[in-house]
């Protein structure tokens, strides 16, 4: 059965979608941009402060579900300017320090609140 994740610790959904859906066994989390868990509002700073950001929520969104980056499968990056993937790819691989999942990165012409930077994951649950 498909069961619904939700947190305060990731920003709410700004739409008609769930933060995250768990079915057996895996769990497939929505996109995370970086805004500000606590007020709903895009932060301050450039790509490698948004990338921090989107990590840290989608991290609320994993854990929620009782998963965890080590057991994250695969990303997608949509990135606003492919230049600066090298800061993403910096940030991105201290989250995933040994065994990173699979993972594939897109440039979009623009993404939700003209952000720099979304990431999405799906992950099993251990």
């Amino acid at each position: 059965m498909k069961e619904i994740i939700s947190t305060e610790s990731a920003p709410k959904a700004i739409g008609p979608y769930s933060q995250a859906v768990r079915w057996n066994g895996l769990v497939f989390c929505s996109g995370q941009i970086p805004l500000d868990p606590a007020t709903g509002q895009l932060i301050e700073g450039g790509i490698e402060e948004q990338t921090v950001r989107v990590l840290e929520n989608l991290k609320a969104v994993l854990e929620a579900a009782g998963a965890s980056f080590e057991s994250v499968l695969k990303t997608t990056i949509f990135v606003k300017d492919l230049g600066d993937f090298a800061k993403v790819n910096e940030i991105y691989g201290r989250y995933f320090p040994v065994n990173p999942p699979a993972r594939a990165t897109v440039e979009a012409a623009r993404l939700p609140r003209d952000v720099k930077v979304e990431i999405e994951a799906i992950a099993f649950v251990k």
